[in-house]
């Protein structure tokens, strides 16, 4: 009877298939995946939940879930989080002494006050961190409305001209505050200190996003295709920020949540057009060197810096027709 309940049992907990699939998550070696570093650096988290390993280990199973196996079930965070927090109040509520009762009661005003003192300091945490997001949302949703005039061909040449520029600009100053918020600056201002630092800012998106606008607002050529790329990246930014922080909104749940929920299930649709509107643009560079106004330093350098744009473009056409 024991050897057949613990065969059983054994079966039982080998034939669970998400439980097969969350260990083989949680063995996956996420640290030499350069896919995760990109992954993770996109990723808005606050500061105080980003060091927790519970958040971190439900990201990694959204990424494994993403880029590994589809068929992994991540539960939501909201249920993690309040499972963790109703767990010590149902232990510590469950055989109360009444020597317990009476210090609980004795020392009730000073928890509270602690509990006060914490409470405000950590909205006051949440305060800040919420204005640098809030400062990064109004650059992107400018950038959006901006490239959306400028894309458009209803506007004059001349105003077209300054459209153009003031939307790499924008993205620009965007992904740079991104970068600095993600990464800060170097521990020291030395070879030892600044190498590892650029080595993890290197394979961000947003680099590549810096790095694309430079090249196009320094550029003499403008090309109304670069505006595009831009236009996908600022419209992600701003349907993530507002289904995470306006749900509760209802302007948000009348006129913006099927927009943004559109934006959030055709994501790799998105990235698609992203990567032809790169490799188009880079052919029409190639065309530009015939002209007088061409840049043979420039176009090599979005050559060199766009490397990955074939490579991307050929993943999302892999996953969009799966």
């Amino acid at each position: 009877m024991g050897e057949g309940d613990a065969s059983a049992g054994g079966s039982g907990a080998g034939g669970d298939p998400q439980r097969l699939k969350r260990i083989a998550a949680a063995a996956y070696d996420y640290e030499n995946d350069a896919r995760w570093a990109g992954y993770w650096s996109n990723v808005l988290v606050p500061p105080h939940l980003a060091a927790r390993p519970d958040v971190v280990d439900h990201f990694k199973r959204k990424f494994y879930q993403r880029y590994i196996d589809p068929a992994l079930v991540v539960e939501p965070m909201s249920s993690m989080t309040s499972t963790q927090s109703n767990r010590p109040a149902a232990r510590s509520s469950a055989t109360p002494s009444s020597e317990n009762t009476r210090a609980r009661d004795s020392g009730s005003s000073t928890r509270s006050t602690g509990a006060s003192q914490q409470q405000s300091a950590e909205r006051s945490a949440n305060s800040l961190w919420l204005d640098g997001r809030t400062i990064h949302f109004s650059i992107n949703a400018w950038v959006l409305v901006v490239a959306s005039l400028g894309i458009l061909p209803i506007l004059p040449n001349h105003i077209s001209s300054k459209v153009y520029r003031l939307s790499l600009l924008g993205t620009i100053c965007s992904s740079a505050y991104s970068l600095y918020s993600t990464y800060g600056k170097p521990r020291a201002w030395n070879m030892p200190a600044i190498q590892p630092w650029l080595q993890s800012i290197i394979v961000a998106k947003d680099f590549v996003h810096l790095m694309f606008s430079l090249m196009m607002f320094t550029s003499n050529v403008h090309f109304k295709i670069a505006l595009l790329p831009v236009l996908c990246w600022a419209l992600d930014h701003v349907a993530r920020f507002l289904r995470r922080n306006f749900t509760r909104s209802s302007l948000y749940r009348k006129y913006l949540e099927d927009p943004c929920l559109w934006v959030e299930t055709n994501n790799t649709a998105l990235s698609l057009l992203c990567s032809n509107a790169e490799i188009t643009l880079g052919f029409l560079m190639i065309i530009s060197l015939f002209s007088s106004r061409r840049n043979i330093v420039q176009t090599f350098m979005y050559f060199h810096v766009s490397y990955t744009a074939l490579n991307k473009c050929v993943t999302c056409t892999s996953n969009f027709w799966k």
